[in-house]
């Protein structure tokens, strides 16, 4: 099928504002009906506009696998009911003083790296709600490990100056493999050009053709 190239609100940063795993998509409210309607027939899923905190950033204040959604402690309470009914999923507030979930939490349906920054009742609540085996580690010297992996049941792509320990770290927490890429003519952040789930993925329209390669061999898809 070949990775889909989209922006989102005339950004290429398509995924700070969106949110996948194998079943639901989340996408920011008053977004382009047919933006929504493509998106959800690439990546075979349903697709539910949301909010989180009254905001479109979906993608940093959110994480999430097959077993459940992690949001923001600024999620309100309309919101996490929202999502609660329509997904049936357990979705609860990460309780610490960092709100962008997303930007610390990378997730499969095996696996989930998060930040070292997190304590450990947020490991636990990682843990419970996302029914995963959990590992707490930085890479690339960054705590923000939601935004330097970003992965599917299928594969994963890292920030491409992990370490060879990094990268095997998160290969062995989320049992798939792992590779070096970028986003978006060069960007290192991935999770921010990507939105990708077992089925598909979309990129940002800035990625380029040797960038594409990477990403379709990685995700296998």
């Amino acid at each position: 099928m070949g990775l889909y190239i989209l922006d989102v609100y005339q950004s290429s940063n398509i995924g700070v504002f969106m949110k996948v795993n194998d079943q639901y998509l989340l996408v920011p409210r008053g977004m382009a009906e047919t933006k929504i309607h493509k998106l959800s027939k690439y990546l075979e899923v349903e697709a539910l506009p949301a909010s989180i905190a009254d905001s479109r950033l979906i993608g940093s204040l959110v994480a999430m696998n097959s077993s459940g959604i992690l949001v923001s402690r600024l999620t309100q309470h309309e919101e996490l009911k929202e999502l609660r009914d329509a997904t049936g999923l357990p979705v609860e507030r990460l309780s610490t003083r960092y709100t962008s979930v997303g930007n610390l939490i990378a997730a499969n349906d095996k696996g989930a790296i998060v930040s070292s920054v997190l304590p450990k009742s947020a490991l636990v609540t990682v843990r419970d709600v996302l029914d995963v085996a959990v590992e707490s580690i930085d890479i690339a010297s960054h705590v923000q490990v939601g935004a330097m992996v970003t992965a599917t049941n299928k594969g994963a792509i890292i920030h491409p100056e992990a370490s060879e320990t990094e990268i095997s770290t998160v290969s062995d927490t989320l049992n798939v493999e792992v590779e070096m890429a970028t986003v978006n003519r060069g960007v290192p952040f991935v999770a921010s050009g990507v939105v990708t789930n077992s089925q598909n993925a979309v990129v940002g329209n800035n990625t380029t053709g040797p960038e594409l390669m990477i990403l379709t061999k990685a995700l296998k898809i």
